[in-house]
């Protein structure tokens, strides 16, 4: 067996202490990804990258790249990464999820309490004047208390959503694909999910992309929601088919949408979703916290030099492969 250090790439810069880190186990190529020219001499030496999440890692690139062991992402999703492919050649995809989970949470309340007291619409009517020229105000709010909170998904984020939902007053309920998601939260009830769209004010999504959550809300599920309902979105922008909500949207079939993800990003300029007046739209903010980045950072290094070291990896979407990942090839 060899024992050189093996060769990682590394596709953002990092701080000191971390780029000690990661070059204490690997010879490490410093890159900005898939437009650099030395991105794929890189890779074919490579037996570790460490990337965003944003990256797309299909199965012709893993073909390239014959060494690999691990693939460490910055950022819960792992959508981009051929999985399938990963996992029967014995890489490790690692990511950084709960380090995430209050900021995500935080966001989705606020993007609920904008929901509800119209905060863009009266925003943007000071801000454009209308205020100062005496015209008519943006129309009332609502009250979230005794209004029902309907959540897609409850692992982590949900939770914490539904954690901060409580002082609100909202009645949560919540859809999982597993049954005992919900152990120990005997205040909020599962239910089936078009049980749960034709019950909710709000309907928050927190599922990672597979595809069973690819558009799980389409033009079918979004008919089943309240004309009053509103969806928030700020997990991946697929899990909705985003067509049918700007044709949902415009067409008053539910009341509104604050998203964080959509489908492509950045979106189209002409996109119909940028222009109507019931969306409000953000630019993938989520994690966008000073404190959330830099342990989102800390954890992808930690997955990235535990695999390369030969250690298990704090976090691993497919540990099943972690026998083989932990092996110099």
């Amino acid at each position: 067996m060899t024992t050189d250090l093996p060769r990682g790439t590394i596709q953002f810069a990092l701080p000191a202490r971390a780029r000690e880190l990661v070059e204490s186990v690997c010879t490490g190529t410093f890159i900005a990804g898939p437009g650099d020219a030395a991105w794929a001499d890189s890779l074919a030496t490579a037996e570790g990258l460490l990337c965003s999440n944003q990256i797309p890692i299909p199965a012709a690139l893993m073909d390239a790249a014959p060494h690999l062991r691990v693939i460490s992402g910055f950022g819960v999703g792992y959508n981009n990464v051929d999985i399938e492919v990963a996992t029967a050649r014995g890489i490790a995809v690692c990511n950084t999820p709960g380090v995430l989970s209050a900021a995500v949470a935080d966001l989705t309340i606020g993007m609920i309490v904008m929901a509800s007291r119209r905060l863009f619409a009266n925003a943007a009517f000071v801000r454009e004047g209308g205020w100062a020229r005496g015209e008519a105000a943006p129309g009332l709010g609502w009250d979230l208390a005794g209004k029902t909170l309907g959540l897609i998904g409850f692992g982590r984020i949900g939770k914490a959503v539904a954690e901060r939902a409580r002082p609100f007053g909202l009645r949560v309920i919540y859809f999982d694909e597993f049954p005992d998601a919900g152990s120990g939260w005997d205040d909020c009830s599962a239910c089936l999910l078009d049980e749960l769209l034709a019950q909710s004010d709000i309907v928050s999504l927190h599922v990672n992309l597979t595809k069973a959550t690819h558009h799980i809300i389409s033009a079918r599920t979004l008919a089943l929601m309240k004309p009053t309902a509103w969806v928030i979105n700020t997990s991946r922008g697929p899990v909705i088919d985003q067509p049918a909500l700007a044709h949902a949207l415009a067409n008053g079939t539910i009341a509104g949408a604050v998203l964080d993800v959509l489908e492509d990003e950045p979106p189209a300029p002409d996109d119909p979703i940028l222009t109507l007046p019931n969306a409000i739209v953000f630019p993938h903010i989520g994690s966008a916290t000073v404190e959330t980045r830099a342990a989102m950072l800390d954890l992808a290094v930690a997955n990235f030099v535990a695999v390369m070291s030969g250690q298990r990896p704090p976090e691993c979407v497919n540990p099943e492969v972690l026998e083989r990942a932990l092996q110099r090839r």
